[in-house]
């Protein structure tokens, strides 16, 4: 009998259900007749098979049971209560133990549980339980995450192990014994549950690493590796796991001395997989890495993160007859994904082209693909060099490595083929120098070469949890906008995620691509044929519109696509590019201001004798003239004027001898920073020197350095709203303010 056979949804949960067309009253029969059959849930059923969405499925149900429904989303449960429960028992009746109350214990399930269920769970634990209803999704996570991946199947396995008398403690097992458990369907399972949940995350390859009494799983995530949390009995199973995989990839399980690799097909989740799998010995064991491919992969050049222009460039250029299209970049940067985009877009009935890879990665249908065996003397230059007599239209050659395949690819290009390949170089203009340094002619580069394109890979920003990011270090904008040659750095928005299920709490969700083409124009030859160096070809290609790495990737993240931080970490040797043009200050003076840039004055010099401060008792600002502002301060805010006097500090200079003080009145204060109201503007990051003067018991004086955080223009564009930070306000300069803000505010909700 099932452990939700006594679960009986009432009747205002059924026609809700019904009512809100997630499933109708037929399926929601069947689905509950099939739920007191097996051991699958109501909820689990309705979800899965009906496509009812699992977050409001849950509400209604906790709403019509009277279960709370707890949120298990990063919870994390004390480490004595989760000994406390072994996982057979919380893996077999699928539960997550949540808290202890009393001597009893709160357990989340997906569904109600029967009055048997519940004392078996009693009886095996040896204390009472209590039920709160939690989502299926959240229970999995929850139960990986304080137990380790695959606890369940380890479990059954080492108990198998021991009920039948064999020892598991040694991981030197004989090489007949990890064959017979090679076979066994409890490691079957478990390798099955690790290639499952590496799709589930997105993993692109699966690292199996056997250590000093212990078997580390990671998986590689957007470009990132990330520990799986195996549980402590799978370092026991480090043989069978990897003859299981051995198996699969169709390699000798007794040769543990040599490197090996190998390929499968597996199916998961109604989608087929292509595994690469490597082995290499290592001192405690065989280190597997397996590679996951789709065997189908829709490559659209759209979708690879070109920007509108590079678009324009690539499709000209695989239009062309002939030539030579490189692209450059390290191991793992997409090049060969941005290949197969191109020959999939030439991929047609009336064109042959060929390729040789090492490996080949993905099948395209229509496509002739050769892959390299080097045990068989099939390099890429014999390759090549067979692909002529086939007469192809077009080639792929997977990596230029030496001169012979170079001098083969030129004169394939020269002899009315197109050809791709590419070359390991930080940057596109280093493909030029490359070629010259293997040996080839300059010649022959200048007239073969159409264009070479740079690519590093960046995560994207996920999209269900992005947000402006209003944290970020002003200098970063000011280089942003100095490097993309923006006016105002106001134009630079910056974004990032903030972590939720969709992403699996990193922020990121996917990856694209920066490109960097350089074509390969007249004055890019003439520097080629006087053997130039990289940084005088990268100079000219700028000078002609090149877009560099760097630029590309703060394109996208204006766009909101991804983060400097994944920018800077690929594309952050751009040394050349320049630094933002020296500013001059109204009375033609050099930029003294921090980061190179001065206020800009939009009235007249200011007078050589400023005004002397004068008292000025505060007095209410009608709240019609204030701009609204974050409500999440730290200190409390007051709509006030106050006669301000301030002139722009710098710490290198003495300014006092350079400015005179100017005057303006405040629109707000707190103990924070104030609002200021003047007639010219300041770029952010500015730092001025204020001094006012606060009516409350007698006049106090109070003196601080202020840093610029926001400016705005008033609609009629003759002043400007300046948000100020106060920098070095002392401890008892800044309580004494925050006490007469609060005390205004009083005295305002009083009148």
């Amino acid at each position: 009998m099932s452990r939700y056979a006594e679960f009986k949804p009432d009747s205002d949960f059924c026609k809700a259900v019904v009512g809100a067309g997630w499933a109708d009253a037929e399926r929601l029969a069947a689905a509950l007749k099939q739920s007191r059959a097996t051991e699958r849930s109501l909820p689990d059923l309705l979800c899965a098979d009906a496509g009812a969405p699992e977050a409001e499925l849950y509400r209604l149900l906790a709403d019509k049971q009277g279960l709370p429904l707890e949120d298990l989303r990063g919870f994390q449960a004390d480490r004595a209560l989760v000994e406390r429960v072994p996982i057979r028992i919380a893996g077999h009746y699928h539960f997550m133990p949540v808290r202890q109350e009393g001597r009893g214990v709160v357990i989340a399930v997906e569904s109600p549980l029967n009055l048997k269920t519940l004392d078996e769970i009693r009886l095996h634990l040896g204390f009472g339980v209590q039920q709160v209803l939690a989502r299926r999704s959240e229970i999995e996570e929850a139960l990986k995450r304080h137990y380790g991946f695959a606890a369940r199947t380890v479990e059954r396995i080492v108990s198998d192990e021991e009920a039948s008398g064999e020892s598991v403690e040694s991981v030197d097992v004989p090489v007949e014994q990890i064959d017979r458990m090679a076979g066994d369907a409890s490691v079957i399972n478990l390798v099955n549950e690790i290639l499952y949940d590496a799709v589930q995350r997105r993993a692109t390859d699966v690292h199996l690493e056997p250590y000093r009494g212990e078997f580390r799983l990671r998986y590689r995530v957007d470009g990132v590796l990330y520990d799986a949390n195996l549980s402590a009995g799978a370092k026991n199973l480090i043989p069978p796991v990897l003859s299981r995989v051995k198996i699969m990839a169709n390699l000798n399980i007794v040769e543990r001395r040599l490197p090996q690799d190998g390929r499968a097909v597996v199916k998961v989740k109604n989608q087929n997989l292509d595994l690469r799998v490597s082995c290499i010995p290592t001192p405690h064991g065989e280190s597997v890495v397996i590679r996951v491919l789709p065997t189908q992969m829709i490559f659209d050049l759209k979708k690879l993160g070109l920007t509108d222009d590079n678009i324009s460039l690539l499709e000209g250029l695989i239009k062309k007859p002939h030539g030579i299209v490189l692209l450059t970049g390290p191991t793992g940067s997409g090049k060969s994904t941005t290949l197969y985009a191109c020959l999939n877009k030439l991929n047609s009935k009336d064109k042959k082209i060929i390729t040789i890879e090492d490996p080949v990665e993905y099948e395209i249908t229509g496509i002739t693909q050769i892959q390299v065996s080097p045990q068989v003397g099939l390099d890429f230059a014999r390759g090549l060099r067979s692909m002529l007599r086939h007469d192809p239209d077009v080639m792929m050659v997977g990596e230029i490595r030496d001169f012979e395949t170079a001098e083969i690819a030129i004169r394939a290009a020269l002899t009315g083929h197109l050809v791709f390949s590419t070359l390991h170089t930080n940057d596109a203009a280093s493909g030029a120098t490359r070629l010259l340094d293997i040996g080839v002619e300059p010649y022959l580069t200048a007239s073969s070469v159409e264009a070479i394109i740079a690519q590093r890979l960046v995560r994207t920003i996920c999209p269900r949890c992005r947000v402006e990011d209003d944290a970020q270090d002003y200098s970063l904008k000011k280089r942003i906008a100095a490097d993309l040659g923006l006016k105002s750095i106001n134009d630079v928005k910056i974004h990032r995620g903030r972590g939720c299920d969709n992403c699996g709490g990193t922020g990121y969700h996917g990856r694209t691509a920066l490109h960097e083409v350089l074509m390969m124009s007249e004055g890019i030859k003439s520097l080629i044929l006087k053997k130039a160096s990289a940084t005088e070809i990268k100079a000219r290609a700028r000078q002609e519109g090149m877009l560099v790495l760097l630029q590309d990737g703060w394109k996208k993240v204006l766009e909101g696509v991804t983060t400097p931080a994944e920018v800077i970490n690929v594309a952050d040797f751009e040394g050349e590019l320049s630094a933002p043009p020296e500013r001059k200050t109204p009375e033609g003076a050099a930029s003294v201001y921090p980061g190179g840039f001065a206020p800009v004055s939009t009235a007249a010099a200011p007078p050589a004798e400023a005004p002397r401060p004068t008292e000025v008792r505060p007095r209410p600002v009608p709240q019609t003239t204030r701009p609204t502002h974050p409500q999440n301060r730290s200190y409390d805010r007051t709509n006030i004027e106050i006669e301000v006097h301030y002139k722009p500090f710098d710490p290198r200079l003495d300014l006092t001898r350079l400015e005179k003080d100017h005057v303006a009145f405040s629109e707000d204060l707190s103990a924070g920073g104030m609002l200021i109201k003047m007639t010219e503007s300041f770029t952010l990051g500015s730092l001025l020197e204020l001094k006012f003067k606060i009516f409350e018991h007698g006049n106090r004086q109070l003196q601080c350095l202020a840093r610029v955080v926001r400016v705005e223009e008033t609609p009629d564009g003759s002043t400007y709203l300046v948000g100020t930070m106060f920098m070095d306000l002392s401890t008892q300069d800044r309580q004494y303010l925050d006490d007469f803000v609060k005390k205004a505010n009083r005295r305002s909700a009083g009148a």
